[in-house]
């Protein structure tokens, strides 16, 4: 048995009540970033500015950003990434890099995307500071990160405005130059309230070639986000310990058949070995690419191919080595009945995490397969680096 403990993983009943409307707005946020406006941030204590995402900024978009605020703009990057830049030591959270001058768009994207950095070359006097989880900073990556984009967002503070009341409050600043505004908590909390909204939309009988007793039901949150799908296989009984797979998407090896990972195997073999045990559920996540969207994960496959391993060219990006989440694998079980599950898996984090949400993880039950010839080091990395239990 894997017991619980205590982490940021909180289930979705520890967190506040949720307001519908904060979730807009971070909606609505992370739907301007991927367009490349800039979106309007107020922190806790009243101040606001401007963020644009680095993947789809323009290259006018700088200036425009200090003509909104009247102050230059900084570099917010995960410290994974200003690591990788040699900026700063390990450590997690978010980096601010700033110039004595104005930082331009083309700057941006080379210390924000190793696709466009040039070979050794660093802006003359960069310097990078750790900002505080509750930054605009920290808010805008996170933003980012929502919004599938690369992990880093050009930030500017609005001068002379301070905490409402002074200088007018956040949403009159935000009107008054045609922004979206969104909290910095609001963008903190949305992962853990939008699985609070997570409801079964529909379920049918889907036969499948070698478990034909199986039925999909889907699960939609409200951001309109990617439905999570439960593959139920046979009769599991409610209450009772089951049978159980978290797979996260993999389009590539899902679907076509990819031989750089394991996915695919693991998927089908999954459905089979549930099928001969007689009853049990597949949790089909939407979080691909280890939870950085299907464009990262090809970004990261490029850098794969110059020699790195895949924690390393996940780093590499800016994220880190596994971004996935398993709240709304342990609100999918609960919702269809279940409280403690038999689980399929190698991964040591999938035990803790479902724990940690509240599941109860009986017995772990390996699930292995051979390599294929291009996969080797994938594995062994998830072995070496990931601790997988082959």
């Amino acid at each position: 048995m894997y017991a619980d403990a205590p982490s940021d993983s909180a289930p979705p009943e520890a967190v506040l009540p949720m307001d519908e409307a904060a979730m807009r707005a971070v909606d609505r946020a992370t739907a301007a970033l991927r367009r490349g406006e800039a979106v309007a941030i107020e922190t806790a204590d009243g101040s606001v500015g401007a963020a644009v995402s680095v993947e789809s900024v323009a290259i006018d978009a700088v200036q425009r950003l200090v003509q909104l605020t009247g102050a230059a703009p900084v570099l917010a990057v995960t410290r994974r990434r200003a690591t990788v830049l040699k900026l700063m030591g390990e450590g997690t959270g978010v980096v601010a890099l700033s110039l004595p001058r104005c930082l331009t768009a083309d700057e941006a994207h080379a210390l924000a995307d190793p696709e466009h950095r040039p070979d050794g070359a660093m802006p003359e006097g960069l310097t990078a500071t750790a900002m505080d989880p509750g930054s605009r900073e920290t808010a805008a990556v996170d933003l980012a990160r929502l919004a599938r984009l690369l992990p880093a967002a050009i930030v500017a503070p609005a001068t002379g405005h301070t905490t409402a009341g002074h200088s007018g409050s956040a949403a009159e600043w935000a009107a008054k130059h045609d922004l979206l505004l969104v909290r910095a908590r609001d963008i903190a909390d949305y992962r853990v309230h939008v699985v609070r909204t997570l409801r079964r939309v529909a379920e049918a009988r889907v036969p499948l070639s070698g478990a034909e007793n199986t039925s999909i039901a889907a699960f939609r949150p409200i951001d309109g986000g990617p439905e999570h799908l439960a593959i139920i296989v046979g009769n599991p009984v409610a209450g009772e310990p089951v049978l159980a797979r978290l797979h996260s998407e993999c389009f590539t090896g899902d679907l076509l058949g990819s031989l750089r990972c394991d996915c695919g195997q693991q998927l089908r073999g999954a459905i089979a070995e549930i099928a001969q045990q007689g009853s049990g559920v597949l949790l089909y996540l939407a979080q691909e690419g280890r939870g950085i969207g299907l464009v990262n994960k090809l970004r990261a496959y490029r850098i794969q191919d110059r020699g790195f391993d895949t924690v390393d060219a996940n780093e590499i990006l800016g994220f880190e080595a596994d971004e996935r989440v398993y709240l709304p694998a342990a609100e999918m079980l609960r919702q269809l009945g279940f409280t403690a599950v038999r689980l399929m898996t190698n991964n040591p984090e999938k035990l803790r995490q479902l724990a940690r949400c509240g599941i109860e993880v009986v017995e772990r039950v390996p699930h292995i397969f051979p390599s294929n010839g291009h996969n080797e080091g994938y594995l062994r990395t998830k072995a070496e680096r990931s601790g997988h239990m082959f």
